[in-house]
């Protein structure tokens, strides 16, 4: 594909609380191109002097690898959009004061992403700034999948479930696309690394998911406990717990790593011949089919179901106990096709024999949010000038 005269591509960045990902997209005739500069700055303290010497590498890189190309925009992965952001949309000052507002809702992740949004912007002042969310991608579920059963007028404040990992989602139907015709139908997709969540998928729209309100529900994670009963915090609080003390029990020290007592790392705990790792194991293998019953139940049935995230995409024994578990639904694995499904391209795992065909999508949001800007740049939304 040849790239537009101008040379012009769009940077993904994703900033964590320790981690800045990013990649760099030409724009091609068809769109936007495979990444020509990826890379991921790890051990980031959030420091004055530390951010900016990360940025300048960043942009040191990138000038490397593509020293003529224009961007055209900065494309941020956002976690929290709440129900105003229900699109990707150009920052603004206000933009990002709104979306300061939900910090408290995904504090792990939120305020690093405004924060790599502010440094960019200062960084590079004339290039427009896209956040795009996590959270969009879930604006297509039916209220009674996004309602608690709580007071209409808890509801209207927006205190709903919001769903999360959306641009992941939104890459795995984009690619699944391209090599399987039953993807339009039933589709469960499971994200499983460090955070987890499983999302039901018809016709590409999301119609329910494993997270909620925050990105604590749902599956065991890395650190984060997933789904608890909630007398379990008002008898924490009756012990004089405080809010703070309950926020890094449920986001940092639960999930794997607290049921473990040793790592939050499945493949540490793999590696571990240790009763509380198998212990941590068992229970994350049990909640993912525990919830991925759940999905198909709200779907009907399964016509595909796709791995991505860390876990998703290495651990091929929890792949084949998850199946193995589903085989009522009729999946059925190939041993040889699991056992090489590999990070670095799209794999079908399934049997010649099965009812649901299984894949492995290796997980790029940096793509999904860097076609989200594109969309953005041909339409001229929100400000962004044509190409």
């Amino acid at each position: 594909m040849a790239l537009l005269p101008a040379q012009e591509g769009i940077l993904s960045v994703n900033v964590g609380s320790s981690t800045l990902k990013f990649a760099l997209y030409p724009l091609t005739g068809a769109g936007v191109g495979a990444a020509s500069e990826v890379g991921t700055l790890e051990g980031l303290q959030q420091g004055e002097g530390a951010f900016a010497a990360a940025l300048d590498e960043v942009v040191g890189r990138l000038d490397d690898a593509a020293p003529a190309m224009r961007l055209r925009a900065v494309a941020h992965r956002v976690v929290h959009g709440g129900s105003r952001f229900q699109s990707s949309v150009r920052v603004t000052e206000a933009v990002l004061q709104a979306l300061a507002q939900l910090n408290p809702l995904a504090p792990l992740h939120q305020p690093h992403n405004l924060e790599g949004i502010r440094r960019f912007w200062k960084l590079l002042p004339d290039v427009p700034q896209v956040a795009c969310f996590d959270t969009a991608f879930h604006a297509t579920m039916p209220e009674h999948e996004a309602r608690f059963a709580l007071p209409e007028a808890l509801f209207q404040q927006g205190i709903r479930r919001y769903g999360f990992h959306g641009l992941s989602y939104q890459h795995v139907r984009d690619t699944l696309q391209l090599h399987s015709t039953r993807s339009g139908g039933r589709l469960l997709m499971a994200h499983l690394g460090s955070g987890a969540s499983l999302c039901a998928a018809r016709q590409g729209r999301s119609v329910a998911s494993t997270m909620g309100f925050t990105a604590l529900d749902g599956l065991v994670m890395g650190t984060r406990c997933g789904a608890l009963d909630p007398g379990v915090l008002l008898y924490l609080m009756g012990q004089g717990w405080d809010a703070a003390r309950l926020e890094t029990l449920l986001y940092r020290q639960s999930g794997l790593l607290g049921v473990s007592g040793r790592s939050s790392d499945l493949r540490v705990l793999r590696a571990t011949a240790d009763v509380r790792a198998q212990c941590a194991i068992d229970l994350f293998t049990a909640r993912v089919v525990r919830e991925a019953g759940a999905m198909a139940a709200v779907l009907g049935g399964l016509d595909v179901i796709a791995f991505t995230g860390g876990i998703g995409e290495h651990d091929a024994q929890l792949r084949s106990d998850v199946a193995a578990q589903l085989g009522y639904l009729g999946v059925v694995l190939d041993p040889e096709r699991n056992r090489g499904g590999r990070q670095d391209r799209v794999a079908a795992i399934h049997a010649p024999e099965s009812a649901v065909e299984v894949w492995v999508v290796p997980a790029d949001e940096g793509r999904a949010a860097a076609r989200e800007a594109f969309r953005m740049l041909q339409s001229g939304r929100a400000g962004l000038p044509v190409p």
